[in-house]
């Protein structure tokens, strides 16, 4: 990926969906590859860090940065700006702002329908809003099981708008033995969508 391309941001939104490891983990490896990340996390999403971590998130967006670097274990690599939720005149809630996309991992179904319903009622559903009017990419990662039909046709929306739909759901081909050895093939698959290719995983070549 050129210098060019990491200089122009991708926003990573991170609902209120459980499975914020996703998102630790994407943030690592693309901080690591010198990208320049706008983030914005639900106002659901500081419960979520509280329930599955007993962490509390920072609401101030410079400490927010460094909270996030600190969950990523990277300390200087790329560039990351953190907005609050409810700050919908920030610079991703306008189309004039150029990213290279966008990705909300993980998502929760209350944002998918948000989001499918052209609602904008913060500031993560208003840059993913943006993302699908200006003809750019959205890559949504639903963490959610079982999806109801209420949920599919949500997905099946976003998706004729436009948006990529990348489940988490994990393979077993690379043989993996850890955690984020599942987590990590999720998040790259899910860079895939982006021409972003910053992670080591094993590829399926063929039997």
């Amino acid at each position: 990926m050129s210098n060019q391309s990491t200089s122009i941001p991708l926003i990573l939104g991170v609902s209120g969906a459980s499975g914020l490891i996703y998102a630790v983990r994407a943030l690592k490896f693309l901080l690591e590859a010198d990208y320049s990340i706008e983030l914005v996390a639900s106002k659901s999403t500081y419960m979520v860090w509280q329930s599955e971590q007993n962490i509390r998130m920072p609401v101030e967006p410079l400490a927010q940065e460094q909270f996030w670097r600190q969950q990523a274990g990277v300390e200087r690599s790329g560039k990351l700006y953190c907005h609050s939720w409810g700050d919908v005149g920030a610079n991703i809630a306008s189309g004039s702002f150029r990213t290279l996309g966008m990705i909300v991992m993980p998502c929760s179904m209350s944002t998918v329908a948000k989001i499918a319903a052209g609602l904008s009622s913060d500031l993560l559903e208003r840059a993913a809003d943006v993302q699908l009017k200006e003809g750019r990419k959205l890559i949504v990662v639903p963490r959610e099981t079982p999806f109801s039909l209420i949920h599919l046709r949500n997905l099946t929306t976003l998706a004729e708008a436009g948006a990529k739909i990348v489940p988490a759901i994990p393979a077993w081909y690379h043989h993996p033995q850890t955690i984020n050895d599942l987590v990590d093939f999720v998040v790259a698959r899910t860079l895939d969508q982006l021409d972003i290719d910053c992670i080591p995983i094993e590829r399926w070549q063929g039997s």
